[in-house]
Formats: C-alpha cells, structure tokens, sequence
C-alpha cells in the first residue's frame, strides 16, 4: 500500500477526520464517537462508518461528503473513499473521547455522560 501499511493509512485517515465537525454540535466526528469503522481493501478504496448523534439527524447528507472530500484531500493515496451512514449500534456519550467529553462540557457546561446517565437513570 504505497510505503504506508493498513493501520499507517487508518491513523492518517482518523486524522483526516478529526477535521470534520458535526454542524449541530462544534466537536469534530472522531471525538464525538461517530467513526464506527475503518475498512481498506487490497486495491486502497477505503469504506468508512459513521454513526450520528440521533437517528433523523438532518446533516448525515453533509457529514458524508464532507468526510470524504476531507479524507481524499489529506490522504493522497487512497484509491476512493465510501462513507455510509450506520444506525447500528445507536450513538451513545459514551462513545465520546476523553478529549471530546472535556469539550462538550466546556462548551454547554454539562458532562454529557453524567446527563444521559441521570436522564435513563443509569448508575454509572
């Protein structure tokens, strides 16, 4: 795979990623949880899985194009790049990173972890 191997692609492809924001919520794809999958076959087309915040959620239509323009202009050597919208599993918090938990809350001044789990009544 052109000097780079499998997993070298998927960190430059995660990072490619960490470029594209959710309109709705300012916290980019990778730490709000929403890459479920990284797939690249023999021949470099890449297939990515992208779950979203809640189901209806009216900018999957701008998520996937815009990660996979992003990923075709950061990662040169790749082939082509598909980008479906996956429901299953549904999108939790705590599918969040560390990094993208601290921003949520630095920006609305909630955990979001802490509310779901007070909203469904879960002890965590």
């Amino acid at each position: 795979m052109n000097n780079l191997n499998e997993e070298e692609l998927k960190e430059r492809i995660t990072e490619a990623l960490r470029n594209v924001y959710d309109p709705e919520i300012p916290i980019n794809v990778v730490d709000l949880g929403l890459v479920y999958d990284i797939s690249i076959d023999n021949n470099k087309n890449v297939k990515v899985k992208l779950g979203v915040t809640a189901p209806g959620c009216p900018v999957t239509g701008f998520l996937v194009e815009t990660a996979s323009a992003t990923i075709k202009s950061n990662v040169p050597e790749i082939n082509d790049v598909e980008v479906e919208i996956a429901f299953d599993p549904p999108w939790t918090p705590y599918k969040m990173t560390k990094e993208g938990r601290e921003l949520f809350k630095t920006l609305y001044g909630y955990d979001i972890v802490e509310q779901y789990e007070q909203m469904y009544g879960i002890n965590g």
